[in-house]
C-alpha cells in the first residue's frame, strides 16, 4: 500500500492506484463505491485516494481484455512472491491431511451464496430462499490463496460443468509455470464438482503436461445405498482424523467394482465413509434406517498412492475452503458495491 503525505500536491491518481483504492475500500467494509470517501478522510494513512467519479470511470472501462490483463498481473506478482518464498522458507508449504503431507498442490473449488439486499443486476432468488449472487471460487489449500472466482446469478446451478472448467482454468493460469508443469495437482470439490464433463476435462489436462487428479463428492444414490449394504464388516476400515489418529465411530470402505461408474474417467474409484451421527446432523431416510451417516467420494488416485483411509481423510480436508470463503467474505468477497453486474464481476 502506498503512503503520501496530505500536504503533497498530487495532480491525479493512476488507474492502478485507483484499483488499489477500491480493493482497500472493500476490505475495510465498504459496501458502495461512494465509500471511498472514508479513505479520503484518512489521507494521513492512505494518501491521495481516487474520487468517486474517477473510480466509476475506471470500472466502466473494465472490459474482458482489461480483466484478463489484471489476471495476468496477479499471476506475475504471484510468481515473484513464490520465488521469494522459496528463498526464505524453502518453497510452498505442503497441504496436510490424515496426518501426512500431500504431494504437490491442492486446489479446492466451492460455490457460496452472497445476499444482496437490493435488486442488483442479475441478482436472483437462491436455492436457500435468499436473494443475491452465487459465485464459484477456487483456493490453493497449501497457502490459502484465492486463485480464481466466477460471479454468477443467485439461481445459477451448483453443478454446472462449464463454470467449474472456467474457474479451474483461470486458477491454473495463476500458478507459476514451474509449479503448474511437473508438479502433482489435486483438484477437490464437493458433489457439485462431480459432473462427468468436468472430470473429463481434469483428466485431459494431462495431455498438456499438467499432472492433475481429482477427489470430488458423489451423491448417495439408490445404487450406492445397495452397494453399501453389501459390504461385509471385515472390509470397513477405521477412518482417520486430520492429525492421523483414529476417528471415533467412523469407518471407510471401497465400493469400486460394485457401483457402475460408466462414463467417468478410467481408473475412477468410489469410497464411502460411515460414522455415528453427531447431534444436529442432517440425516437421510437411509441414514436413519441404518443408524449411520454416509458420505461418498470418487477419485482417480491409484491404489499404489494411498489407502482408503488416507484418501477419505484427504478429501474431508476440502472442508477447509469453507473457512477461507468465510474470511474472504469479511474482506471483500461478500461485497458487491454496484448495481451493474459487469462492475461487480470486476
Amino acid at each position: 500500500m502506498r503512503w503520501v503525505g496530505c500536504d503533497r500536491v498530487v495532480p491525479g491518481t493512476t488507474p492502478a492506484g485507483s484499483r488499489v483504492d477500491l480493493a482497500v475500500m472493500l476490505a475495510d467494509g465498504g459496501a458502495a463505491i461512494a465509500d471511498l470517501a472514508l479513505l479520503r478522510d484518512q489521507c494521513e494513512v492512505f494518501g491521495p485516494v481516487a474520487s468517486t467519479a474517477t473510480a466509476w470511470r475506471l470500472l466502466a472501462d473494465l472490459d474482458a481484455a482489461a480483466l484478463a490483463g489484471l489476471r495476468s498481473a496477479r499471476a506475475a506478482a504471484r510468481e515473484v512472491a513464490w520465488l521469494q518464498a522459496a528463498e526464505t522458507t524453502g518453497g510452498i508449504p505442503a497441504a496436510r491431511a490424515g496426518g501426512r503431507d500431500l504431494p504437490g498442490l491442492v486446489l479446492d473449488l466451492d460455490a457460496t451464496l452472497v445476499t444482496c439486499h437490493s435488486e442488483k443486476e442479475q441478482a436472483a432468488a437462491t436455492y436457500k430462499r435468499g436473494f443475491g449472487y452465487h459465485p464459484l471460487l477456487c483456493f490453493l489449500d497449501n497457502t490459502g490463496e484465492a486463485l480464481a472466482g466466477l460471479l454468477r446469478p443467485g439461481n445459477a446451478s451448483a453443478n454446472t460443468a462449464s463454470d467449474h472448467i472456467a474457474v479451474l482454468d483461470q486458477a491454473l493460469a495463476q500458478i507459476p509455470d514451474a509449479h503448474r508443469h511437473g508438479t502433482d495437482l489435486l483438484i477437490r470439490a464437493d458433489s457439485a464438482g462431480g459432473a462427468k464433463a468436468f472430470l473429463t476435462h481434469i483428466r485431459a489436462l494431462r495431455e498438456r503436461g499438467i499432472h492433475t487428479s481429482f477427489s470430488v463428492g458423489y451423491p448417495v444414490t439408490e445404487p450406492v445405498r445397495c452397494a453399501i449394504r453389501t459390504v461385509p464388516d471385515r472390509l470397513w476400515h477405521p477412518a482417520l482424523e486430520q492429525d492421523g489418529s483414529l476417528r471415533t465411530g467412523a469407518e471407510a470402505a471401497e465400493l469400486t467394482g460394485i457401483v457402475d461408474l460408466d462414463g467417468y474417467p478410467d481408473g475412477t474409484r468410489i469410497i464411502v465413509r460411515r460414522e455415528r451421527p453427531h447431534p444436529g446432523a442432517q440425516l437421510s431416510l437411509f441414514d436413519l434406517d441404518d443408524g449411520m451417516r454416509h458420505q461418498v467420494l470418487i477419485t482417480d488416485t491409484p491404489y499404489s498412492e494411498g489407502s482408503v483411509q488416507h484418501l477419505e481423510a484427504r478429501h474431508r480436508a476440502h472442508a477447509r475452503i469453507e473457512d477461507r470463503i468465510r474470511c474472504g467474505k469479511t474482506t471483500g468477497f461478500g461485497r458487491f458495491p454496484s448495481r451493474h453486474f459487469a462492475i461487480n464481476t470486476a
